[in-house]
């Protein structure tokens, strides 16, 4: 009797684990649903922003200014002299400010983190590159032009107190020119270091003070512990952030337009000049050297993001 009361029990204890639960699922969708509505907007972003402008890009890049099909313009991103020398001058500022603006904002964040400065100037710093990492632009281009330009006013500082005072002669006689290749990297330091500051102290941040003590205890000194634990680690975000910076300063325009006013054909501008100008007018040619920039840009984020892997695997 106990027996079969037992069984009976047990079954319909079964009966019920097997039967479906259809409000536990609504719940789960709900919430699921609420979680994908707040990153829609996100989604539609990217849609009509990115993914769309891509795909006209793309294929616009296939044909001629009378519609006929053709592979001309993807051709002349290899073959014509003018868009190999703006695409290879815009490769060489990208790099040359990603690895300046890199090591220099390497040694901010360094200093700021374990250097052992005052809290206030970390403070201070960080509100700045989150400030000076954003500026850029038309505005970024008249402040040069007004502190180092040829009448700025650090260069007349400078002709006065350093230059003529030391030398006999002006900044200018030096060969330095801010609308020049070195003019424009230097402007494009401005916004490059602060945005390695601020993804460089997070990382800095992370390194654990037991790494420290455990390579102390075994004898290491200060460089072998930089040399073969803290470097190590810190190499993939080190590297990555350039790579972002290489991205960031490779797709400028504003700034370079603003100040050297076309005078240095780097891509952006040689862009901008075949898509609305009056003399280079051919926007099918545009779209192509727009799709090699963006080919460019998806080789940088997607190194990015590998380097970033293996960031996360000790910085967590």
């Amino acid at each position: 009797m106990a027996g079969s009361h037992y069984k009976s029990k047990l079954l319909e204890v079964t009966e019920m684990a097997d039967t479906p639960m259809t409000a536990p699922r609504k719940a789960s969708w709900k919430s699921s649903f609420a979680k994908w509505l707040g990153v829609a907007p996100f989604f539609l972003f990217a849609i009509f922003f990115i993914l769309l402008p891509s795909f006209s890009l793309l294929t616009g890049s296939f044909f001629d200014a009378d519609g006929n099909f053709t592979f001309k313009n993807i051709a002349e991103l290899f073959t014509n002299p003018t868009i190999v020398t703006a695409y290879k001058l815009s490769i060489e500022i990208s790099a040359v400010t990603a690895l300046g603006g890199g090591i220099f904002g390497f040694l901010l964040a360094y200093a700021i983190t374990i250097g052992g400065l005052p809290k206030f100037v970390r403070k201070a710093l960080i509100t700045f590159s989150g400030v000076a990492s954003n500026f850029a632009g038309v505005p970024l281009a008249f402040a040069f032009v007004a502190t180092l330009g040829r009448t700025g006013f650090v260069t007349a500082l400078l002709d006065v107190y350093v230059f003529q005072k030391y030398f006999g002669i002006k900044l200018y006689d030096t060969g330095f020119n801010l609308y020049s290749f070195a003019g424009l990297a230097l402007t494009y330091l401005y916004f490059q270091f602060p945005l390695m500051v601020l993804i460089m102290t997070p990382a800095l941040d992370g390194l654990k003070r037991e790494w420290r003590e455990a390579a102390e205890n075994l004898g290491a000194t200060a460089f072998q512990y930089w040399t073969r634990v803290a470097l190590p680690i810190l190499l993939p975000p080190i590297l990555g952030t350039m790579v972002l910076l290489f991205g960031n300063a490779f797709g400028a325009y504003a700034t370079a337009y603003a100040l050297t006013g076309g005078a240095l054909p780097i891509i952006t501008i040689q862009i901008g000049a075949q898509i609305r100008g009056d003399v280079l007018h051919n926007p099918n040619l545009g779209y192509a050297m727009a799709m090699g920039m963006v080919f460019i840009m998806a080789i940088s984020l997607v190194g990015y993001s590998w380097l970033q892997k293996f960031s996360e695997r000790w910085l967590r």
